[in-house]
């Protein structure tokens, strides 16, 4: 039954409200589901950590471009902090993704758990900067957090929202404005990462229907739902917002590690 075209677009669906609900373009919960689900769909079980990791990365260039074009809409694309962090984000996606097609799938699936549980600690207990929370963060130094963004996000397959956002809003940034943020740098980094999946896995890395590790009938699919729903979780983004909105981040975080340990 999972085994189904079908199982993707339902993933993309969660994963888009996930992006504009979150900002993490739903890039963990669909490696967890993915990583699960591969296998049925023929994919070596070697190689399914991998191709969980890519076909994420892939989907999300979509998945956040549709939830970063709600945000603006509604002014929440802090544009000069983006264009600071942006060269950064291109290397660090490109220079991870190299890393993880190096390491083995249980390296980086016991990767994925660890992070998930710490972003969740930072987002839970960690504490913010007083102000306004409409500066734009800019500088040489979030340019430097771009690159190690994008290197951690192409190793854990997600779009970034999980450092992005506590970064932003360390900085002062109010939660809303930090997620839409976030969506927006997660185009740049799903293009770089997912480019180095493709380009840099082993020849037949996966049987037909995939460009290097990133298998396109879960991309395609996952990104063709989830740009349809990431305006949705950007609706009920704008409604949760401050620090209800963090209290869902970190929880969110800490059931996809589980899931992810568990398997």
């Amino acid at each position: 039954m999972l085994d189904g075209p079908w199982i993707f677009p339902l993933l993309g669906a969660v994963a888009g409200i996930l992006a504009g609900l979150l900002g993490v373009g739903g890039g963990l919960v669909l490696v967890a589901a993915l990583a699960w689900l591969l296998p049925l769909h023929g994919i070596p079980r070697e190689a399914a950590m991998h191709a969980a990791l890519a076909s994420s990365m892939a989907s999300i260039v979509l998945t956040a471009a549709s939830s970063a074009y709600a945000h603006h809409r509604r002014g929440s694309v802090l544009w000069p902090t983006v264009a600071w962090m942006a060269p950064g984000l291109v290397v660090g996606g490109w220079l991870g993704s190299l890393l993880a097609v190096s390491l083995g799938g249980d390296v980086l699936r016991w990767g994925v758990v660890a992070y998930c549980f710490a972003a969740a600690a930072q987002m839970a207990f960690g504490g913010t900067r007083s102000g306004a929370g409409h500066a734009a963060p800019t500088g040489p130094t979030m340019g430097i957090a771009g690159t190690a963004i994008g290197a951690v996000s192409a190793v854990v397959g997600i779009g970034g929202g999980s450092m992005t956002v506590p970064l932003l809003v360390w900085r002062g940034v109010a939660a809303v404005r930090a997620v839409g943020t976030s969506s927006a740098c997660g185009v740049v980094i799903g293009i770089a990462s997912a480019a180095g999946y493709a380009f840099n896995a082993p020849a037949g890395a996966l049987p037909a229907h995939a460009i290097g590790y990133v298998y396109l009938p879960a991309s395609i699919g996952v990104a063709a739902a989830s740009v349809l729903a990431a305006p949705l979780g950007t609706r009920l983004a704008h409604a949760i917002g401050g620090p209800a909105l963090r209290r869902v981040f970190a929880a969110f975080l800490a059931l996809v590690g589980a899931s992810l340990a568990l398997q």
